[in-house]
């Protein structure tokens, strides 16, 4: 197809401006052993890239190349002249020779000492921050960006599949990977134009989207932002790159001495500016490194040209190859912006060769720079709620006028492929179930039913209980939203249901008005942080998968009426208004409370009226949607969270006043090269007489899963208090120890260790207050425990064992648990 392309530019222009060349094969020694990062480029050309583990390559040009060259330290370099544009398969074989008398060669390792390419490494170092746009105040620049995802490896079987029975004709669109020859099916395509402002003094930058299209999904908010999270933006100079969650080490990296080897292979003249190319490769396997070559300028000592590989032994799910490549454009003698970004991943089940997967591709050009023209303070002013319809409505003209650069005929006709697939009945139906499994709802028409995963439950009160419910859904972005369920359980023999609504009153500011009615049963505390959440689902009908029996259950009628709004991006405050009453939901636990001085008269229920107000802050959070309801992308961000409530005596029969003051802090730290740590604390405390039903119950974990924010070697209501502090500290090493383990080293496991604890006390008076079938115990010498952890268990599973540390010789304690979790990760 691409052959086409080419033939009609070639007519139009010259006959060798869009010539092609392709060579593929494999690089070994005079043992006919492969030889890994090798390089091989064109002669007289930066065009070029390192063998892989096995020794083998692929290269493509648009260009005529007459001549390859092959080189790797300690082996003699090697010229192969060829003799057709297309050579697959070749098998090249270098000789030993002298090794190059700046480097020694020691058990495949490169010295670090008297070593040319490091010394042009520590050169890069001091000059990176004088490169590109940091050399000044502020900068401007137009972007466009092109995201495509492609099925790969596609062979006659494939194409024979039932899967495709009756969408044959997507295979008019096959086309070969310029990077590994194989064949690929586009399958998704998303362009994006945009204006890019940004103050290296203040450190803001902010990005207009002026056009936007997608192929088969119109807007599709969901699936754009999930699409560009998996490519979140880099910069090469930085010592650590983030991708999928992970951070690499940069081969530019200050720390990179300790991870690559790097040898310095060749100079040359690029764009009238002398440069030298460095190959690079990973001193050891297993980490998350990158191998690969550069060009950088023998004066300035800017990157000219980088290629970037992930080693296939990297610690790293899903993800069978990476590769990226970015060009940068002499603007003057000092100034090298990038101007050209691309960036491929190979999504698949595992790393072999034969295995089919999805090309996931970005392409992002840059031009039309301008410098030093300040722009006001107000200007780098998050929206909170904005969204411009017409940027998703362009015409074919508009884009045929404005891409920085042409699609190719196959790319064009995946727009025309998509919109056929959408008019296919089988398309349609494998599109629904993907929706129903990623959301959790199945659609009918202005309705969702749902959640799903939500429908069957047991508890040891309710039994066997079935959960039915459903949404109002008009599209993605509705001003307002219903949502209802009814449940039974089969033991205790009663309904249970919930009802909530909400309205986006201004959308400027995201003002939201939001009330419902919730009868369930309910584990007072699962959390320590209250929320008025009517329809969230609590641990009470998760009993299946609980260690030991649980009865300690309450019996909830809670009504409530808020109102947030969100003046500054990621600020919101919220007022709101609460009633409940509580009840014990088991005939073995109460929630009784004496009601006089001579502790003589028993209340069994608890009646509430509460007003609250809280502030949420939630900086770095990418939200989807501007509707009512918005999703959350996935990616780590801290969060600060406060609220003040105050419960009022006699209000609505309302039996108690008192102040509850709340904090909770979180913050993810990246620890370069080291994995993440989570640090997590939250502290409070009531003033006022409260009974059991009101005071701050410290979380525990009676379930064999790891659930957040609670203590897995604790029992419900082991502790109980009016005022707490409490820490968690988890940090995830990612492999980083077990990849130095031979024999440990290709499970690609994940280390965890983490460390809780929590101090607190109990009133006199509240003790006093409590006539239930708990003896309260409150942490006043502080409770802590610490666990191990190993993640990434065939790719889906952790397993966490946990030890207590004090406190162990309480009746019915757990001083060791191992608990596990399932989840997909990167």
């Amino acid at each position: 197809m691409k052959l086409y392309s080419v033939l009609i530019v070639f007519m139009l222009f010259t006959a060798s401006l869009f010539a092609q060349t392709k060579v593929s094969g494999v690089v070994v020694d005079e043992k006919n052993e492969p030889i890994p990062f090798a390089n091989v480029y064109f002669k007289n050309s930066s065009e070029g890239v390192i063998t892989n583990e096995n020794g083998r390559f692929y290269l493509e040009s648009t260009k005529n190349h007459a001549v390859l060259v092959i080189s790797f330290i300690g082996y003699t370099p090697k010229e192969l002249v060829l003799e057709k544009s297309v050579s697959y398969n070749l098998k090249i074989k270098l000789a030993e020779g002298e090794t190059l008398r700046e480097v020694v060669l020691v058990s495949g390792k490169l010295s670090k000492k008297n070593n040319p390419a490091i010394d042009i490494l520590r050169k890069i170092w001091a000059r990176k921050r004088l490169n590109g746009l940091k050399q000044f105040n502020q900068y401007q620049f137009d972007k466009y960006e092109k995201i495509e995802f492609d099925l790969n490896t596609i062979d006659s079987a494939t194409m024979k599949s039932k899967l495709f029975k009756g969408m044959e004709f997507v295979f008019e669109q096959m086309d070969t990977s310029a990077i590994t020859g194989k064949t690929y099916l586009p399958i998704f395509i998303n362009e994006s134009i945009s204006e890019v402002y940004g103050n290296n003094l203040t450190k803001k930058e902010k990005e207009i989207t002026k056009a936007n299209k997608n192929s088969g999904f119109s807007n599709n908010q969901q699936v754009i932002a999930f699409v560009k999270d998996l490519y979140a933006d880099y910069d090469i100079y930085d010592n650590y790159l983030k991708f999928f969650d992970k951070d690499f080490v940069s081969p530019l990296s200050r720390t990179g001495i300790e991870v690559y080897n790097y040898a310095l292979t060749d100079s040359m003249f690029i764009d009238n500016k002398w440069c030298y190319n460095i190959v690079y490769y990973p001193r050891r396997k297993g980490e998350l490194t990158f191998k690969g070559d550069f060009w950088v300028n023998d004066s300035t000592y800017a990157i000219k040209s980088i290629n970037m590989a992930v080693s296939k032994t990297a610690n790293i799910n899903w993800i069978k190859e990476i590769y990226i490549e970015q060009e940068f454009d002499v603007v003057n003698d000092s100034v090298f912006l990038l101007k050209r970004d691309h960036m491929m991943s190979d999504f698949a089940f595992n790393k072999k060769e034969e295995s089919q997967g999805v090309y996931g591709k970005r392409t992002t050009l840059y031009k039309n720079h301008k410098f030093n023209e300040e722009k006001p303070k107000e200007f780098y002013k998050e929206e909170i709620n904005f969204i411009d319809n017409s940027v998703y409505n362009k015409t074919d003209e508009f884009w045929a006028e404005n891409r920085f650069e042409s699609l190719s005929k196959d790319e064009l006709g995946v727009y025309k492929m998509l919109d056929t697939l959408q008019t296919v009945k089988k398309f349609k139906k494998m599109y629904r179930l993907v929706s129903i499994l990623g959301s959790g709802y199945i659609e009918f028409n202005k309705f969702d039913f749902g959640p799903i995963f939500s429908t069957v439950g047991y508890s040891d009160v309710e039994g066997l209980r079935l959960r039915v419910g459903g949404r109002t859904y008009f599209g993605r972005n509705d001003p307002w939203r219903i949502q209802a369920y009814t449940a039974y359980g089969f033991k205790d023999d009663q309904v249970k249901y919930g009802l909530s609504g909400k309205i986006l009153l201004n959308p400027k500011n995201r003002l939201i008005l939001e009330g419902g009615n919730r009868r369930d049963i309910e584990q007072l505390g699962a959390n320590l942080t209250t929320t008025n959440n009517v329809l969230g689902r609590s641990f009470a009908s998760t009993g299946l998968f609980m260690s030991g029996s649980n009865t300690n259950l309450t019996s909830i009628n809670l009504s409530t009426l808020s109102m947030n709004i969100e003046p500054v991006k990621n600020l919101t405050f919220e007022f709101g208004l609460t009633y409940r009453t509580l009840k014990s939901a088991s005939e073995t636990f109460s929630l009784d409370y004496y009601t006089d001085a001579s502790r003589t008269t028993v209340q069994s229920d608890v009646k509430q009226s509460e007003m609250s107000f809280s502030v949420d802050y939630t900086p770095g959070r990418k939200s989807i949607g501007y509707g009512v309801e918005r999703a959350v992308v996935d990616s780590p961000y801290s969060r600060f969270f406060v609220s003040y409530s105050k419960g009022y005596e006699g209000v609505l029969e309302s039996d108690f006043a008192y102040d509850k003051l709340q904090f909770y802090f979180k913050k993810p730290i990246l620890v370069g090269g080291f994995g993440r740590l989570n640090v997590i604390t939250e502290a409070g405390k009531t003033f006022g007489a409260v009974p059991l039903g009101l005071l701050s119950v410290i979380p525990g974990n009676q379930s064999y899963f790891i659930i957040d924010n609670t203590f897995n070697n604790l029992n419900f209501y082991e502790f109980v208090s009016d005022q707490y502090a409490t820490f968690q500290l988890e940090h995830h090493f990612l492999g980083r120890l077990f990849s130095r383990i031979p024999g440990v080293r290709k499970l690609n496991l994940r280390e965890i260790v983490s460390i809780k604890g929590v101090v607190g006390s109990i009133s006199e008076e509240n003790i006093l207050l409590n006539a239930s079938t708990l003896t309260y115990l409150a942490p006043e010498k502080p409770y802590w425990e610490y666990g191990f952890g190993v993640g990434n268990i065939f790719k889906v599973f952790r397993i966490d064992c946990t030890w207590r540390g004090n406190y162990r010789n309480l009746p019915d304690t757990n001083n060791f648990t191992i608990k596990g979790s399932f989840g997909f990760y990167f």
